[in-house]
């Protein structure tokens, strides 16, 4: 039989997802590969796997697209991991560096400037180790554990999540479970059983994961619990079809 081939993200964040599949029976039905979330989508795109947990943003560019899952990434207050830092306000900055790890934060970042903070900057792309060469009157789009470190470092920390919630009053999702085929309802099933397992055994998690990556202030269990939301409800479907109708405006 076939192995499903499986792209999860490789963020702590992630980490109930994959908890809750290394204790699942469908372990022995998939290929597990762990990437920065712009290689799932690309390997989506490239049909390199079957599943993914894609950035949103890449959701329209898929020929054959199906969340299978009622869990994502999502975030219905501060997010943490996911922000545009600093030394200035933003109406001193005139240029933001956009993280190479994302597809989804960099398109929020986008939409944030045009419809809600009004500014008009230049947008740079980046390369490894951008996060500390940010100057004056710059900015960067940083996600991911790299994020939670870097909170400490500027004067102007803007968590992107809650920019969004204050505008628009709905949660964001920033990734999603997607398939590019047809996986059958007995795995999506057992997958959806996998991901509910790890967000509820997260205690257990922390026991077997190692978080010395993590920055000292950083509490995995507050982040998992508190600034990670995991249900993929009906208002966070409300904010996914409000951001991929605002990113269709950037074609």
């Amino acid at each position: 039989m076939t192995k499903i081939k499986i792209s999860a993200v490789s963020y702590t964040n992630t980490l109930p997802f994959i908890y809750g599949i290394e204790n699942s029976k469908i372990l022995s039905h998939i290929e597990l590969s762990k990437d920065i979330p712009s290689v799932c989508a690309q390997k989506l795109l490239d049909n390199k796997v079957d599943l993914g947990l894609i950035p949103v943003a890449v959701i329209p560019k898929l020929n054959h697209s199906e969340i299978i899952s009622d869990y994502c990434i999502g975030a219905s207050g501060p997010v943490r991991s996911v922000i545009l830092a600093s030394f200035k306000p933003l109406t001193e900055i005139d240029t933001i560096y956009l993280d190479y790890h994302s597809r989804s934060s960099v398109m929020l970042t986008r939409i944030l400037a045009k419809k809600f903070w009004k500014i008009n900057v230049k947008w740079t792309d980046t390369t490894e180790g951008f996060e500390n060469r940010i100057k004056e009157n710059e900015a960067a789009v940083i996600i991911g554990d790299k994020a939670l470190s870097a909170e400490k470092k500027f004067h102007y920390v803007y968590d992107l999540a809650e920019e969004w919630i204050k505008n628009t009053n709905l949660p964001f999702v920033f990734a999603v479970w997607v398939s590019n085929r047809n996986l059958g309802e007995n795995f999506k099933n057992e997958f959806n059983n996998a991901m509910k397992y790890g967000i509820n055994h997260i205690d257990e998690l922390i026991k077997t994961y190692d978080f010395s990556h993590l920055p000292k202030h950083i509490d995995p269990k507050e982040y998992l619990e508190k600034n990670i939301d995991y249900q993929l409800d009906d208002e966070k479907i409300k904010g996914l079809d409000l951001f991929l109708k605002y990113a269709d405006e950037f074609k």
